[in-house]
């Protein structure tokens, strides 16, 4: 069984407001009585994609100091900037090709990739990230379930905001999706609302967000909930390779 922890949108842009709801979010995660077996972290992590922002998110996350028991798993959004994501968030050589990376549980397997377009809203699957996906799933094969994770949502979650900058081109992803048998799921962000649905038959869940909730249209014109409390989730991948998705609130 893989358990996640799971948190989007965090938009650190170097304001009192947007590090304490990050930090507050972290703090809780670290000191749950049990154990997850990693942080995933679904895109937007800055908001403006500065070296200083990342610097800001490598302290909160700590994917690479001890505060964090666990491993921190990220992909970027469409307010993320590669190169500086690459070396100031991930210590990496800056580059600005898709950031793809994989991590393996003994529970599953959790495939990050990178929706971004650069200076787009708007996401879309790079071809190299195509290829990067089957070539990965034709490593593990097939005996391991795997999540695909990326910051935006394929379908349309019924708010003009999100569904006006989704992913491009889901038609490819579902053709994707059905070659595929071991993809248990998806898990995205972007919308700054938890939702869970279906795409191409599989789960598909929508991260809450931590600088942000939006309110759908029947709850209000004002879109920015910035009162709501910060969100939080948590995926159970169980040995039937079924998806369960609990969503927490941070007060």
């Amino acid at each position: 069984m893989l358990v996640l922890a799971h948190i989007s949108d965090l938009h650190l842009d170097g304001s009192a407001r947007a590090t304490e709801r990050a930090e507050r979010v972290c703090e809780r995660l670290r000191n749950l009585p049990g154990r997850v077996d990693a942080l995933l972290v679904t895109g937007d992590i800055a908001d403006h994609g500065t070296e200083a922002e990342y610097e800001e998110a490598a302290r909160i996350l700590g994917p690479h100091g001890p505060r964090t028991p666990w491993p921190v798993l990220t992909c970027p959004g469409n307010h993320d900037r590669r190169a500086p994501y690459r070396k100031a968030l991930l210590g990496r050589p800056a580059a600005d090709g898709p950031v793809n990376s994989v991590q393996v549980f003994d529970g599953g397997a959790v495939l990050m990739c990178d929706s971004s377009i650069p200076g787009e809203d708007e996401g879309a699957l790079a071809d190299e990230t195509y290829a990067w996906i089957e070539e990965t799933l034709d490593e593990l094969d097939g005996d391991v379930p795997a999540l695909l994770a990326f910051h935006h949502p394929p379908v349309s979650l019924h708010h003009p905001l999100p569904d006006g900058y989704r992913l491009r081109d889901p038609g490819r992803l579902a053709a994707l999706l059905e070659r595929r048998p071991e993809i248990a799921g998806i898990i995205t962000g972007h919308a700054h609302s938890p939702a869970a649905t279906t795409f191409a038959g599989r789960p598909l869940v929508v991260g809450p967000g931590v600088t942000w909730t939006l309110r759908l249209p029947w709850e209000g014109e004002e879109i920015a909930d910035r009162e709501a409390p910060v969100g939080l989730a948590f995926h159970v991948l169980d040995e039937d390779r079924r998806l369960t998705s609990h969503f927490r609130v941070v007060v």
